[in-house]
């Protein structure tokens, strides 16, 4: 056996023995050293840890054997009065509410339909009054119910705007008398005789990357034209007669000739060739980053920067993605309280994506004219969703709820603009407040 063979031998039964000696402290003992178990204790089977702590009180005891999985989150449950909103499809703008109780006992709620800035109700049924927010310009019509167990009730309402202009008007079932909301719905009415325009396509002298790639195109082209009518203009080599007369079939000149010389591209052409190529391909990369970053970041808000999905902008009412959730501002709400707005917002929260998903208070923000912004006042959100901090727990996928959140916003003005994300690096989105 050659030397290195026995010596690596050696050294692998000297590692095993040492692995032996380690693991001899680990074994349990005899079973008479082990103390006995008090009465009243239960044994765990064979094959099956033991349900007791290990460790004595003065010893942490043992980490699991496996690792506890995370528990996944409970989708939010079904409120007991739904609602759902429809426009109709006529000249003038009509809605259609329905109020439907799910539950086994009546319930007494307020609907509130928010009207979008410009228009005024014509037509309102069952009741409804039209009214005003606090602090806001904004106008709402207002029933209050008595809902049967297991009924459900249809609203309807028509309002004068000019024709052809897209409406949404959301509508929301409260607590009676309260900001606690049971559920949310939206609505947009189309007029049906002008159909949507869908917004024109810009003319090429109008698109820069469009004329940068057009100009490194025609430069390219234009370098392979006369490069290819270079080499068509070079003279053939004739071969030379045979001295005796024989033919040209095999020449046999008499003296060697010195190889052709390959014509090559200008130096002075291919400068500004490759300039003007540079420029395009700099440019097109320049202008498209700009756009993606614009596309980001619209009005250079301190909120601004993020880069995961693309910002979205709307009005109340209308739904709005970004990276995880689906927002919708239902309602806003302000009431004047000492040197500050207590603004209530009526929001819904779609988780579209198939995980579950965190959110935080801080990152919901209301903007003021000025450009300064405010979070969430979270005790105050805490104490209108009775005491729940809906900032607690994940939202689980594909769930949606509806919360109001507040703002405490100071000054006399109340806020011109809701933004909400549902994480730090998100564009999150924009609401416009009327």
């Amino acid at each position: 056996m050659p030397a290195s063979t026995r010596h690596h031998r050696a050294l692998a039964v000297f590692v095993y023995c040492l692995g032996i000696l380690a693991a001899v402290p680990a074994l349990p003992g005899p079973a008479a050293a082990q103390p006995p178990a008090p009465p009243g204790a239960a044994t765990a089977p064979a094959g099956q840890p033991s349900a007791e702590p290990s460790a004595g009180p003065d010893r942490p005891s043992a980490p699991p054997a496996l690792p506890i999985p995370t528990q996944a989150a409970v989708p939010p449950p079904k409120p007991p009065v739904t609602v759902q909103v429809a426009s109709e499809n006529t000249g003038a703008p009509k809605y259609r509410i329905q109020v439907r109780n799910d539950g086994n006992r009546p319930i007494s709620t307020t609907v509130r339909q928010e009207l979008p800035p410009g228009t005024s109700a014509t037509s309102i049924t069952d009741g409804g009054r039209p009214s005003h927010h606090g602090g806001t310009a904004g106008t709402e019509v207002t029933w209050d119910l008595r809902l049967p167990a297991r009924s459900t009730t249809t609203l309807r309402t028509e309002l004068s705007a000019p024709a052809g202009a897209p409406l949404t008007a959301p509508a929301c079932a409260f607590a009676a008398g309260g900001e606690r909301p049971y559920d949310c719905a939206t609505a947009t009415w189309q007029s049906g005789s002008t159909p949507a325009a869908a917004e024109p396509e810009p003319p090429l002298w109008q698109r820069p990357a469009a004329l940068l790639t057009g100009f490194g195109g025609l430069a390219a082209l234009a370098v392979g034209g006369w490069w290819t009518w270079q080499r068509r203009r070079r003279p053939t080599q004739v071969p030379l007669p045979h001295p005796e007369g024989r033919g040209s079939i095999y020449p046999r000149p008499a003296a060697p000739t010195a190889p052709a010389r390959r014509r090559r591209p200008s130096t002075w052409l291919l400068i500004p060739v490759a300039a003007v190529v540079l420029v395009g391909t700099v440019g097109t990369a320049a202008w498209t980053a700009t756009r993606k970053a614009a596309a980001v970041d619209t009005d250079s808000n301190p909120s601004s920067g993020a880069w995961i999905g693309t910002a979205a902008a709307g009005a109340i009412g209308e739904p709005l993605r970004e990276a995880a959730f689906e927002f919708t501002v239902y309602r806003i709400s302000c009431q004047q309280a000492a040197a500050a707005h207590n603004c209530a917002a009526t929001v819904g929260v779609h988780n579209r994506t198939p995980e579950q998903q965190s959110w935080h208070g801080q990152l919901q923000r209301a903007y003021l004219a000025d450009g300064n912004f405010v979070n969430t006042d979270e005790p105050a959100t805490r104490r209108v969703n009775q005491g729940r901090d809906v900032f607690a727990k994940p939202l689980a996928a594909d769930s949606r709820m509806v919360l109001p959140l507040v703002f405490r916003v100071p000054g006399q003005q109340p806020p011109t603009r809701l933004e909400l994300r549902s994480g730090v690096f998100s564009a999150g989105v924009r609401v416009d407040v009327p």
